[in-house]
């Protein structure tokens, strides 16, 4: 059976020709069908353009607007009824698609998730999670990378919940050590949100390493990451700075130190597999963990490569049943005051 899957046409930078390429190279080798949501016409003539007589399980779905990635999103959420986000959302709410995955304005992709899909119970705040590369081959999920600027200790411990189950469910990990990104290993080192979140997250029922450093999202200690919402994002913006700070080092010396066409030829291939290591296409965007229904948010600059992935982390994510298996874990959990009660509610529109 095919698993249905709402493609934001219209997100990334270079729309909807990233869009289109990556929805048939995904329903070429996935068991997928493609919903694509933007203007109609303009879709439907790309689409049969490069699809000439093949026929792929691919479908539109009309929607006049589109948010711009310089829009402020509270303003274009409330304002643009019939955006491409809104209405690919929608389709997961009514259950005619297991996810979503944009490339656009990653404030309003957030902000309409969780007001269209609303919270899972016992979540306060959704999170924005990543894979990250390590030296030992499997990625780390990094939590919260945007969606929270602000947190408190128990908004923390429901990450590390979170992400602990994205590790086991998607990552396939049978026990996935977690980590507290701190300035220093000790219990008693960082703030005062760190140290409120660290006998929390080691009362939980998880594999809890205790606090790790910066350095520790490429080593390979830990396989999830625990950190607020702006720590995150520093260290996912920094983390790709370096990677191109890197790749262009390494490019330039190989150019002009590498003479021998073999040598030449190694360099190459060995430089290539550095780039795809590091590059962010390959990991299909950020999933926002703790809403009720799958969301994958890419980079604006996305190409086709890149859509693809998206499409494939949301095909995995789904068949996966992360969400249930997220749910049932906080059901199974204690009740507890909500750490921040006026964001816990549930907020659905239409």
């Amino acid at each position: 059976m095919l698993i249905d899957i709402a493609l934001d046409a219209v997100g990334s930078d270079k729309a909807p020709e990233p869009e289109i390429r990556g929805a048939i190279l995904a329903c070429r080798s996935l068991p997928v069908r493609v919903h694509l949501i933007g203007p109609e016409g303009e879709l439907r003539d790309l689409l049969d353009e490069h699809l000439e007589n093949e026929d792929l399980p691919i479908v539109i779905h009309h929607a006049s607007e589109r948010i711009g990635m310089e829009e402020k999103a509270a303003h274009a959420v409330r304002t643009k009824k019939d955006s491409s986000i809104r209405v690919g959302l929608k389709l997961v709410r009514e259950g005619k698609a297991a996810g979503f995955v944009t490339a656009g304005n990653t404030g309003a992709a957030m902000a309409t998730a969780k007001m269209v899909l609303g919270a899972l119970p016992g979540v306060d705040r959704p999170a924005l999670a990543t894979p990250m590369p390590s030296s030992k081959g499997n990625p780390c999920v990094l939590l919260d990378v945007g969606a929270n600027v602000d947190c408190k200790a128990q908004n923390l411990e429901q990450f590390a919940v979170m992400g602990e189950m994205y590790a086991r469910t998607v990552l396939k990990l049978s026990q996935p050590r977690v980590g507290l990104l701190s300035i220093g290993e000790e219990e008693t080192k960082g703030n005062e949100l760190t140290r409120e979140a660290f006998p929390l997250l080691k009362a939980l029922p998880i594999n809890f390493i205790g606090n790790v450093e910066g350095r520790d999202i490429f080593s390979g200690r830990a396989d999830v990451i625990v950190c607020d919402g702006f720590v995150g994002n520093v260290a996912l913006k920094t983390s790709e700075g370096v990677g191109r700070f890197v790749r262009d080092v390494l490019r330039e010396s190989l150019t002009r130190t590498v003479t021998a066409q073999v040598g030449a030829l190694l360099s190459r291939r060995a430089f290539n597999d550095f780039r795809r290591r590091l590059d962010y296409r390959e990991y299909g965007g950020a999933q926002l963990l703790g809403v009720r229904g799958v969301c994958i948010i890419g980079h604006g600059s996305s190409n086709d490569v890149a859509i693809f992935n998206g499409i494939r982390v949301a095909y995995e994510f789904a068949k996966a049943g992360t969400n249930a298996r997220i749910e049932q874990e906080f059901a199974s959990r204690p009740k507890r005051a909500a750490a921040d009660p006026e964001t816990s509610a549930e907020t659905t529109i239409e």
